[in-house]
């Protein structure tokens, strides 16, 4: 990729993303980004200062995605938990850059005001379509098994170590039949 008279940022992320997916975030170099974006080694850290910065951006972004990906379905006339983890799910397979990096605090700044807004607004969406659904002041149990679930489908279908099981299927699709095998229906937002 080279970068021509546009929007840099916007260049060395999705470099950085495209690098994430096939290789990791540890395969994340500046200078490398710089280079595929044809402009000085410089210009990435005037934007993002740092690796970390570069990472913390790639979290942000992951989070406004997953967020928005989480409020169509609760919007939707018949919301089921099942549903959110589906998303969860579909998510991570179309943004595995975003998703390799957005549960890593050890890869960036935890504590950069704009990721920690990113993260609450995804988190009171999860939790509060939680409580909705279960009518449970306490389903921080509920919300925990559900997000352990489909973080871990993710993380292996990801990986490749579902491939067998998977074969040709839809992963976000074999996954809302696994969650209703293993969850009770927690009941439907109906709008």
């Amino acid at each position: 990729m080279a970068y021509h008279h546009g929007d840099l940022r916007r260049a060395v992320l999705d470099a950085a993303l495209d690098v994430i997916a096939a290789d990791g975030p540890s395969a994340i170099s500046l200078r490398d980004l710089a280079r595929r974006a044809g402009v000085s080694h410089a210009a990435p850290a005037h934007h993002f200062k740092d690796k970390a910065g570069l990472l913390t951006a790639i979290a942000v972004e992951g989070n406004e995605l997953l967020a928005e990906s989480l409020a169509e379905a609760i919007a939707e006339d018949r919301t089921r938990l099942i549903d959110l983890g589906v998303r969860y799910v579909r998510f991570a397979m179309e943004h595995p850059g975003h998703f390799a990096v957005m549960y890593r605090p050890d890869l960036y700044h935890r504590h950069a005001p704009e990721l920690v807004t990113a993260r609450e607004h995804t988190g009171k969406l999860l939790r509060g379509t939680v409580q909705l659904l279960t009518g449970d002041q306490s389903a921080r149990l509920t919300q925990l098994a559900a997000w352990s679930a489909a973080h871990g489908f993710a993380t292996l279908a990801l990986a490749g170590n579902l491939d067998k099981t998977i074969g040709e299927q839809d992963p976000a699709e074999l996954f809302r039949a696994l969650a209703g095998v293993m969850f009770v229906d927690h009941g439907t937002i109906e709008r």
